[in-house]
């Protein structure tokens, strides 16, 4: 399943970018459905920045459904290649709860636009609902379809919110 969400930022793109890449942190107080960002690792080789973050999710999850999700449920890590010369983004999901069955990644660019920047997001969701335990092969493609359009109307309205998090941000840095 694709997944893409676009924003118009009135700030320049260096801005933009380096504040998605080094900031995200900072970003919490304008991102409601993320509880934390751990910063894991990052290292820095041949031009490029590698991030190794892990988020947790259910900020806005109500505390009664938070009861039933565990924080395997609600976590993931983000694994990202930032690559300045180009302003690209590369990243790879990985869900901690059936991470053998969720393929997630994509691309973030940041585009020039008159006095602003254009941030183009596009990524893919998959499931093998085969990969995952109890699950009956003969339903698995169903399954995996359903869980898929689920995921994917959870996840696409968190890439505008963080897109929106980020000129919150922005605006705030003035």
């Amino acid at each position: 399943m694709d997944l893409r969400a676009d924003a118009r930022l009135a700030f320049p793109r260096p801005v933009v970018f380096a504040a998605y890449r080094d900031k995200i942190v900072d970003m919490l107080p304008y991102l409601p459905n993320v509880r934390s960002i751990d910063v894991k690792s990052r290292k820095e080789e041949d031009g490029k920045v590698l991030l190794h973050n892990v988020w947790h999710g259910g900020g806005e999850i109500p505390a009664a459904a938070r009861a039933f999700l565990s924080e395997s449920m609600l976590s993931w890590d983000d694994n990202a290649t930032w690559n300045e010369s180009d302003f690209t983004c590369r990243w790879v999901i990985t869900t901690h709860a059936f991470s053998e069955a969720v393929q997630c990644e994509g691309e973030n660019k940041f585009f020039e636009d008159g006095d602003g920047t254009r941030l183009e997001i596009r990524g893919t969701l998959s499931i093998d609902a085969k990969k995952v335990k109890g699950v009956p092969g003969f339903l698995a493609g169903k399954v995996g379809k359903a869980v898929e359009e689920l995921l994917s109307n959870k996840i696409q309205p968190n890439l505008v919110e963080v897109t929106v998090g980020l000129r919150k941000y922005l605006e705030s840095q003035k």
